[in-house]
This record gives C-alpha cells, sequence and structure tokens, in this order.
C-alpha cells in the first residue's frame, strides 16, 4: 500500500512526532510511504522516512501570496507531482495531518481537486479551529465531504459526529507513545513540568502549586514558548516568580537531558487547561513517575477506559469569589466570549451572555483556570502574603496540603506502566493505523460536517477558559 502523509511542515513538535512516528512504523511493516511537507526534514534522513517538499504546503505567512483558486489547482498539483516522483503512481490514501486549521489558504481546496480526482482522503485533526482558535477558522468554505476522517480523543469524535458525520467515516486514532528512561541514582527533588510554556499550559497554576511543596523541591517548567504573544506572557511569569522568590526553575530543559530531568522528579505535575490528545498524561507512567496537577475530563476518560488510573488529579482548583471581583471577571469572560464570536464571523446569541451572568452571579468559587493572569498573579499574591487567606484556599481545595507528605504509589505506577503501553504503544496503534487505512480503501462513505453545529458544541460559555482561548 503507499501512502502519502502530509502537513504544513516538519518542524519539531507534537504534531511532526506523530507524523514521525506513523511513518517509522508503517515503513517498518513493509509499507509504502512518502512525507509530503512544506518545509523541512526533522529526522528523516537519520529515520530513512522519505520526505517531499512541496513550498506550496507552507504557512500563509511564510509562502507568497497567490490567488486562492491558482493556488489550490496548483498545490494539488504539486503534491500529485511529489508522488509520481517518488513512486511513478500516486499514492493509495492521502493521510492529511490538521488540514481543517486554516494555516493554509490553498490546502481545503487542493484536497477537493485531489478527491474529484480520485485520490482516497484520510483527514485526521489533532486540533480542530471551532475549540476557541478563529483566527484559524475557514470561514465561508466548506470542509472535504465523502471522505474519512480521523480524530484523537472521544470528545471530538462525539461532536463531529453530532456535525453530521456517519461512524464507519469517523475514525479514532489515537498517538502513539514512546516509554521514557529516566537517568537513575538522582535525587528526586523536583516536581517537573515537562512542557513548552504556551499559555494554555496555565503556568501560573504552576506557580500556586510551589506555594504548597516543602522546602528543598521546586517546581521545574522545562521549555520556553516560541510566539511573541507567549513569550510576553511566559516572561511576565518569570518574573513575578523571581520577586516572590518562588520555589520554581524555568527552562531546566534547556540545560538539561529529558532523562535527567525525569530522574530528578518525585512526580510530573500538569496544570494545563487544554489538550488534544494528552501526552502529559500517558509520558510519564512509562518513566516510572506520577502525574498529578489538573485534570481534564475528556482527555483522562479515554485513558481510563483503558484501565489506566489517575488518583493525584484534581478537576479544579477553587478560589472564593471574595478574593476575585466579580463585575471585572464577568466583563472580562463576556468580552471574551463576544470577541470570540465575531472573530468567527458571527454575533453571539443574547442567551450566551445572559447564561454566563447567571452563572457568574450565582458563584461562590472560581476555577483558578479560567482566570486570566493578571487575576491569578493577584491571588498567588495575596496568598504568599496573607497566611489566612492561604488557609482558606487550601481548606477548601485539600489535595493542596497534601502536596507536603505527597509520595507516589509504586503499584499505581507499575499498573499504569503495563496499560499505557498495552494500548498506546508501537504494536496497537500500528495495528490500528491499519485498520483505519483499510476502511478508508475499501469503506465509500457520503456525509459532511455542518460546521455551525461544531462550532455551537466547542464554544460552551460554561467552558472557556481566559488562558486557553486560542490566538493563532
Amino acid at each position: 500500500m503507499r501512502i502519502a502523509l502530509i502537513h504544513y511542515h516538519l518542524r519539531r513538535g507534537g504534531v511532526t512526532s506523530v507524523i514521525m512516528n506513523q511513518a517509522q512504523a508503517l515503513i517498518d511493516a513493509g509499507e509504502e510511504v512518502l512525507v509530503i511537507a512544506g518545509e523541512g526534514e526533522l529526522g528523516s534522513k537519520k529515520l530513512a522516512i522519505p520526505v517531499a517538499v512541496v513550498e506550496g504546503l507552507r504557512y500563509d505567512r511564510d509562502r507568497e501570496s497567490t490567488p486562492e483558486s491558482a493556488g489550490a489547482e496548483a498545490l494539488a498539483d504539486a503534491i500529485t507531482g511529489a508522488m509520481n516522483a517518488h513512486w511513478g503512481a500516486l499514492a493509495d490514501i492521502l493521510h492529511v495531518h490538521n488540514p481543517l486549521l486554516r494555516k493554509n489558504a490553498a490546502l481545503i481546496p487542493a484536497l477537493q481537486i485531489l478527491q474529484s480526482r480520485g485520490l482516497k482522503l484520510l483527514l485526521q485533526n489533532h486540533d480542530l479551529a471551532e475549540d476557541f482558535r478563529p483566527n484559524v477558522y475557514a470561514r465561508g468554505e466548506e470542509y472535504p465531504a465523502n471522505c474519512h476522517y480521523a480524530v484523537i480523543n472521544s470528545r471530538d469524535r462525539s461532536f463531529l459526529l453530532r456535525a453530521g458525520l456517519k461512524p464507519e467515516g469517523l475514525h479514532l486514532l489515537p498517538n502513539e507513545v514512546h516509554p521514557i528512561s529516566p537517568a537513575p541514582d538522582l535525587c528526586r527533588n523536583r516536581y517537573l513540568y515537562p512542557v513548552r510554556a504556551l499559555q494554555r499550559k496555565n503556568i501560573g497554576e504552576a506557580l500556586l502549586l510551589s506555594l504548597f511543596i516543602p522546602p528543598g523541591r521546586t517546581v521545574a517548567i522545562t521549555l520556553p514558548p516560541t510566539t511573541a504573544k507567549d513569550i510576553g506572557i511566559y516572561r511576565d511569569w518569570m518574573a513575578f516568580a523571581r520577586e516572590l522568590d518562588l520555589p520554581v526553575e524555568f527552562e531546566l530543559g534547556l540545560k538539561t537531558s529529558l532523562e535527567d530531568s525525569y530522574g530528578s522528579a518525585l512526580g510530573i505535575i500538569t496544570t494545563s487547561v487544554k489538550e488534544g490528545f494528552g501526552f502529559s498524561y500517558l509520558d510519564p507512567w512509562t518513566a516510572g513517575r506520577t502525574v498529578m496537577g489538573r485534570r481534564i475530563n475528556y482527555v483522562c476518560r479515554d485513558f481510563e477506559s483503558a484501565g489506566i488510573q489517575f488518583d493525584s488529579l484534581y478537576s479544579a482548583l477553587n478560589i472564593p469569589m471574595v478574593y476575585i471581583s466579580g463585575a471585572i471577571l464577568r466583563g472580562k469572560m463576556e468580552h471574551t466570549m463576544m470577541s470570540v464570536y465575531k472573530r468567527f464571523g458571527m454575533d453571539p446569541p443574547r442567551y450566551i451572555i445572559k447564561m454566563m451572568d447567571e452563572d457568574l452571579s450565582s458563584r461562590d468559587v472560581m476555577d483558578f483556570g479560567r482566570l486570566d493572569e493578571k487575576t491569578q498573579g493577584g491571588i498567588i499574591r495575596i496568598m504568599a502574603a496573607n497566611r489566612r487567606v492561604f488557609q482558606d484556599i487550601a481548606d477548601i481545595n485539600p489535595f493542596l496540603r497534601q502536596l507536603a507528605n505527597w509520595q507516589p504509589n509504586e503499584d499505581v505506577i507499575q499498573a499504569n506502566r503495563q496499560k499505557a503501553l498495552e494500548f498506546y504503544g508501537r504494536e496497537p496503534i500500528l495495528k490500528l493505523l491499519q485498520e483505519t487505512y483499510q476502511s478508508v480503501l475499501h469503506t465509500p462513505v457520503a456525509h459532511k460536517i455542518t460546521k455551525s453545529i461544531l462550532l455551537e458544541l466547542y464554544l460552551d460559555p460554561f467552558q472557556i477558559s481566559l488562558v486557553g482561548v486560542g490566538n493563532d
């Protein structure tokens, strides 16, 4: 079987890792694979993965502007040209990663052109623009119909089914997990947050957790962000941590290997408010470390169905409203929700703002992860300065007090490591991928996505987080 794996680029990151893992697994299984990308050959030579560079696949911001119709036709021709140059034939399947994020205006129409030429499409979505990411939303453009789709979590699958896709044409394709081998015999005195510190990773909450850890230990964040917006927020948190003398290390991963970082970790924390697949909930078990911190229900439910136990997570970090200006917070949330709708090209329904207002007015507490950075910083500052406030917040969040004496449960770690590899290791994920390809080849589908329904499902006013709204 000839398989073309297609993406905008091969820059270092999560989607690139998934593509390379899929390509290597398929090659090892005897399939013919070509990775087609707009730029970069990260790891391809070392891994002996064939890569064709089609510059028309690059992000719009990185390529010369062309009329969309001409760009789409040219892009479709360039993709077929890359396949013909490599195989002397076209692929049996075009497996396209994240095509619905409008980072290249020519891609969706190019895929529709390729489909009209008889090529079979599998469109795998790691993220969806409807999930509070209006800047990459394909306004006024229908998504490809009558082709197969894939997602990486059950929530996205449920939403796409409700938006019009049929079960036989929508596949759940989890990512492959690779075991991590921590360096042995190191002093384990860190709560490690192995993450690139994007805004949605909710760095302020990691700083709040540092108020409760025992003396001599630190919260350690591994990597800085790379975008201007995220860098500004990140630097503010660095300065804030220095000002309050918090036991927090930044950029550990720039000077310490992943193996050494894990080796020095007592546990692995996550405070993220939004994830696609959720490697942060699986990887630590493979390294013999516990995952602790914020639970994202739609991610964890998938892993729990595979038998993985999460005994050190909390669903919310509740802050009494007496420490928050309700009027200011309400204004920020309503403004953000209205802005999101307008950026999607719509006016927010009146009932949305009414629902938000009623919800916020009736609250005694608010989850820290839904607050903006300024409000989060104010809460941490008052907790650090006022023992009564510190104790009040600890009393309604018992897990905070448990951090002082927390110890990992080795039985849970070993059981979870086994389950993580059993369900998400190379062999089971490859098997699922090959079964999906057989469906793409042999099961025709007649369906389409109703985008308005999808937007309504994702834009839940009760779930909006001011640190989790995309601003690509």
